[in-house]
């Protein structure tokens, strides 16, 4: 028992670094890969922190929506670049290696950033029920202390469920091949590592991902449904397609998010496709925290309105500076 001990020490000590074989072992694919990436990454950048600027400072934004709108582009800022800055520098190195350290960091932030983001979209669900269904009390119930509460809520709940099993992870030994088959340190590659019987830890962590995955979906499903029950009871046409027009925009988020991660996380690991799971990762990590900003730039006059207001007030500075 002692000398096996000691060989499980004595492997662990070996890796220092883990191999990210990435998308493919094509140079020139590659480079096109980066170029495509780059360029998402930064529109995602820019789309989402455009909506923080606009509802910071933009007042007919300051509303519990665009409150919670804010965090959302936060949470999406900080979840993609988890992920997507290292697999730009492997890209263009051509090294493919990250640090012990680093991808222990990159995949416990990845998955909390992930597990908030459902939290949040499931509390801004809750908002749109509130509007809608509850118009006289929406002031009233969604006050200022009760849309930070919900946050703070949101944060808690997505550190709180990953802390614990990530800290019960890394107890056990790496030992063997430190090749990990994706362009990210994903959860499901580590537990392949890992020394001993994982099986227990595998179940845990497939059915914590349905908990949070479907558990978090069913709320909004349920929200949603009361929502529409409520609209269809409009009398007028404008007024239900108002109605509409304001929940389109978090419908078409929730409806990628949670597809992309469903099909990626809700299934037994001996059936994973590698492959398939890199072409719904990069969905996951570049196209869905693009599609934020874009869906609610194009699909709300408010926020269309606020873009308006501002580059007329930046068009108008420049003359006054010319003209003076």
């Amino acid at each position: 028992m002692a000398y096996e001990n000691e060989v499980i020490v004595e492997n662990r000590t070996k890796i220092k670094e883990f191999l990210l074989l990435g998308f493919t072992g094509n140079h020139k694919l590659e480079m096109l890969l980066f170029a495509f990436s780059l360029t998402m990454y930064l529109m995602t950048l820019t789309g989402n922190m455009l909506i923080i600027i606009l509802t910071l400072t933009v007042l007919r934004l300051k509303t519990p929506m665009y409150f919670f709108l804010r965090n959302y582009a936060i949470l999406e800022i900080g979840y993609t670049t988890a992920a997507i800055p290292t697999a730009l520098i492997n890209l263009a190195s051509g090294r493919k290696t990250i640090s012990y350290v680093g991808c222990l960091s990159q995949s416990f932030l990845y998955f909390f950033l992930g597990n908030t983001d459902f939290f949040l979209l499931t509390v801004m669900s809750f908002d749109r029920y509130t509007a809608i269904c509850n118009p006289l009390r929406y002031t009233t119930i969604m006050n200022e202390r009760v849309c930070t509460l919900l946050v703070l809520v949101s944060w808690i709940c997505g550190f709180a469920l990953i802390f614990a099993p990530f800290m019960y992870v890394i107890q056990f030994p790496f030992c063997g091949s430190n090749v990990i088959d994706h362009f990210f340190c994903d959860i499901r590659s580590l537990l392949n590592l890992l020394c001993g019987d994982t099986r227990l830890l595998q179940l845990v962590g497939f059915f914590l991902a349905m908990f949070i995955l479907l558990g978090t979906l069913a709320v909004t499903v349920v929200t949603y449904v009361k929502i529409i029950s409520t609209v269809l009871h409009i009398p007028t046409a404008a007024g239900r397609q108002k109605a509409f027009s304001t929940c389109a925009a978090h419908i078409t988020v929730v409806s990628l998010t949670y597809g992309s991660c469903i099909s990626m996380y809700v299934k037994p690991a001996q059936i994973d496709d590698h492959s398939l799971s890199k072409a719904v990762a990069i969905l996951n990590n570049v196209v869905c925290p693009l599609m934020t900003p874009f869906v609610y730039t194009l699909r709300n006059k408010q926020v269309q309105d606020a873009l308006k207001d501002v580059f007329s007030c930046k068009v108008a500075f420049h003359k006054m500076q010319r003209s003076s």
